[in-house]
Parts: structure tokens; C-alpha cells; sequence
């Protein structure tokens, strides 16, 4: 009789391991995403700085045969479509590549060092505080394990010039072994200022989404150009720091780019049956002087807020009202010039009584010492 086969180690035995590992269950039927694995991050209210609404973008990949890399960035959850099959096999809602193979019969299998690779330009700079590799519907075909790199190059570089030698590259995520069907996430401690990342995935398989969540860091020479930009968007490192409601929709939808292209495109809180009001509060890029402001209830038809007043706090912390309990009209952009420039930090939008708007813009300019603020931050980020 033949030996007995010796029992099989493999190159990720010994890797650090996220949260889920594993195969998840075969598809059995049913709602696909009711033994979807996922934790709680501490991260996860944060901007998604690889979000394509703000113009992040997957620029190359080294294969993408089952499924285009593209899909990584869309902001939707994977679907996942039991029945659907092409040319090539499955169609997967992800980037999913070939199986790698080993140099000849007698090896078999890939190498320790092979690797599939992706190159994702962040839609904004910024300090990266978490990532989440998303595997959902990769039960069996998921990688084994994957990590993350991050670079910062000024400009718009090509997919060439973030490969060329002497581009540094920063570890965010080591190699860990992930999980099939699960949202696989990872702390980042890294305070710098990073623009683009190489996603890893070892040693081939598929990933749904990439999400990086983190603070955006933009350049200060850039708005400083500009002269008058929007002090809240998210492109230009305004953020939300609290909202009163996020029943319907996120409130930093208000702050995204362009204009709402639908009724969950911008903020909608549920019915009020009390006597309260809501609101959202904002942190701006830098203390500013803000010289006019729009409110647009875009396809908030039906449920716009009645009416609005809008506050601000400068450095010293007391709040003041600088647009009136006004009037808002259903799908409509609402401009308001205001008389003097009003210097602020933060921003508070009152609704009355509830529904929501789709999008806030605040319309100024670094103040002095907020421009040089905003200069020394970027420096320390390696800007």
C-alpha cells in the first residue's frame, strides 16, 4: 500500500488573521446575505475616502478576468445573483481574478510570493484611520489573504508611475488571512497623508468592496488658488460631526459633490411626532469666512424640511444665528447672500419640524490663521 499523504502546511499557516476567517456556508437559497459576516468598527462613520462619488477610482489592475475591478468602488452593497452566468463562468458583483497556478506538474501550486494587485486613487487625500476588504458572495473563492499599501504622489499619476522603482510604499495592512462572505476590517495607525493604494490579494480570488475610511487632508496651495470654495464639502475636508437623525440617509450626503441625483442621494430623517426639530452639525476645513450659502432640497419633494435656520460657532465656542428661520421650497436650490462675512469653524443647520435637504454649501474663504493652520497640518502629514 502506498504511505499515507503527509499532512499539507501551507504558506498563510503562521499569518496574522482578521476577524472572520474561512469559507463561508455554499449558497443554500434564500436571502444571500443572512449568514453575512460583519463587525463593528470603530472607523466606519468616518469619510470613505475611495468612494467613487468622490472621484476615487480603480486605475489598473494585473488581472481581472472573472469580474472588472471597477466594482471594488461602488458605493452599493455586492449583489449577488444566484442564476447569472457567462462566457467566462459566474459573473460576481466584485473584482475577482483567475486561479493561479504553479510552474509545472510537479509544482502545482503558486508560490509563497504570487499575488494579484489592484491600484486605487482615492477620490481624496487624506489621513487613512481604517480599511474594510468586503468579500461578500465569495464563499469559496475569496483570497486567502490579502494587504494593503499606501503611497502619495502630487499630481495625477498614471498606473506607471505608481509601479516605477523608487516609489515609496507604506504597509497599512499586512498580509492577514481574511474570511469568505464577510466584511473584513483593519485599525490603520499611519498619520500621514496618503493619495493612492495597491490592494493585495494572495494568492488570486475575489473581493466585493474596498472601503477607506479616514479624515480627508486637502492641499492648502490648491484652495488657496481658489480663493472662494465650498467650506463644508467633503473634498475640501469639511465633515459632519453629528446629525440628530440618520434614520432615511447619512447627513454627510449633504456634503458630497454635485447635486443630489435622487431622493436618498441627501439627507431625510423619519417623521417627527413630537414638537422637536432636527439638525446636522459641521466641522468646516479651517476657521473661514463664509460670504453666501446654499440649501437644496433636490428630490425631496414630497418630504422637504419646511423650514431652516443655519448657525455658526467660531474659535471661542458661542454659537450664532446668521440665516433666519427660513422658508425652503421641495426640490429647489435656496441662495442666500449674507450681508457681512461671518467667521466661523462649525456649522449647525436646523430643519423645522423634520424631512431633510440634500445638500448644504458654504460659500468663502480661509481666514488667515486658519489658512496658516491648515498649512502646518499638511506639513506634518508629509504633504
Amino acid at each position: 500500500m502506498p504511505d499515507a499523504p503527509h499532512a499539507a502546511h501551507s504558506v498563510y499557516d503562521g499569518l496574522p488573521a482578521a476577524l472572520f476567517t474561512g469559507d463561508a456556508r455554499p449558497y443554500a437559497g434564500g436571502d444571500p446575505y443572512a449568514d453575512y459576516r460583519i463587525g463593528d468598527f470603530p472607523f466606519a462613520h468616518l469619510t470613505d475616502l475611495a468612494d467613487r462619488r468622490l472621484g476615487a477610482g480603480v486605475t489598473a489592475a494585473n488581472d481581472e478576468f472573472f469580474a472588472e475591478r471597477e466594482n471594488l468602488l461602488n458605493p452599493e452593497p455586492a449583489a449577488f445573483e444566484p442564476e447569472r452566468f457567462g462566457h467566462k463562468g459566474k459573473i460576481m458583483d466584485g473584482w475577482e481574478t483567475r486561479r493561479r497556478r504553479g510552474a509545472d506538474a510537479a509544482r502545482p501550486h503558486p508560490t509563497a510570493d504570487d499575488h494579484d494587485w489592484a491600484l486605487v486613487r482615492l477620490g481624496a487625500p487624506g489621513v487613512i484611520r481604517g480599511i474594510v476588504v468586503d468579500t461578500a458572495h465569495f464563499r469559496g473563492n475569496y483570497p486567502r489573504a490579502v494587504s494593503v499599501e499606501a503611497t502619495s504622489l502630487p499630481g495625477t499619476p498614471s498606473p506607471a508611475d505608481l509601479l516605477a522603482d523608487g516609489v515609496k510604499w507604506t504597509v497599512l495592512v499586512p498580509r492577514t488571512a481574511i474570511g469568505g462572505h464577510a466584511a473584513n476590517g483593519f485599525a490603520v495607525d499611519a498619520e500621514r497623508r496618503f493619495t493612492h493604494l495597491r490592494v493585495n490579494q494572495h494568492p488570486d480570488g475575489g473581493i466585493a468592496r474596498l472601503r477607506v475610511y479616514g479624515e480627508v487632508a486637502p492641499d492648502p496651495a490648491w484652495l488657496a488658488a481658489l480663493g472662494t470654495f465650498d467650506l463644508v464639502a467633503l473634498e475640501n475636508g469639511g465633515r459632519v460631526e453629528d446629525a440628530s437623525d440618520r434614520f432615511y440617509s447619512p447627513a454627510a450626503n449633504t456634503i458630497r459633490p454635485g447635486r443630489s441625483g435622487r431622493m436618498d442621494d441627501g439627507w431625510e430623517t423619519r417623521r417627527r411626532r413630537d414638537l422637536g426639530h432636527d439638525w446636522i452639525r459641521y466641522r468646516l476645513a479651517e476657521t473661514s469666512e463664509i460670504r453666501a450659502v446654499e440649501i437644496d432640497t433636490a428630490y425631496l419633494k414630497g418630504n422637504a424640511a419646511g423650514w431652516a435656520t443655519l448657525l455658526v460657532r467660531a474659535d471661542d465656542g458661542s454659537w450664532t444665528e446668521i440665516l433666519p428661520r427660513t422658508a425652503l421650497q421641495p426640490d429647489t436650490n435656496h441662495r442666500f447672500v449674507l450681508p457681512a462675512a461671518v467667521v466661523a469653524s462649525e456649522v449647525r443647520i436646523d430643519i423645522f419640524p423634520d424631512g431633510g435637504i440634500s445638500r448644504l454649501r458654504l460659500f468663502g474663504s480661509l481666514t488667515d490663521r486658519g489658512a496658516e493652520r491648515l498649512a502646518a497640518r499638511h506639513h506634518e502629514l508629509g504633504g
